[in-house]
């Protein structure tokens, strides 16, 4: 049996492993969506990124060689908040942005809050 090269184990790890400047900018990331997600949300590695977890999958974040991204696995929300988005190097289930220049803390947490409705009334419904 061969041996993998093991990737990062919890969420620390994997921001640890981040070389300057995506480090940094994942840090402001991680504590802007800290700052808006209920104290019962989770974080954790799924398909080795960083993602919180409440009620569901809620947002993940990454850092890429030349980017990172943030992810707010709902193309509701992104749909919802197209306008916002327009100048911002978005796709279906991805927003990218520099290495050195984190998204707007009023962005991330306006994504952020409208994930947290959409699980919320998803598990009212179901």
């Amino acid at each position: 049996m061969s041996k993998n090269i093991a990737g990062p184990k919890d969420v620390d790890k994997y921001i640890a492993r981040v070389p300057e400047p995506g480090r940094s900018t994942l840090n402001k990331v991680r504590a802007t969506i800290r700052s808006v997600v209920p104290a019962e949300a989770t974080e954790t590695l799924s398909y080795q990124i960083p993602t919180f977890r409440y009620q569901g999958s809620l947002v993940a974040y990454a850092a890429f060689s030349n980017h990172c991204s943030f992810f707010p696995m709902s193309m509701k929300v992104i749909r919802a908040f197209k306008k916002d988005l327009e100048k911002l190097d978005a796709s279906k289930g991805t927003i990218r942005f520099p290495l050195d220049k984190p998204l707007s803390a009023v962005l991330i947490k306006k994504l952020v809050k409208a994930r947290i409705a959409e699980n919320e009334a998803g598990k009212r419904r179901g």
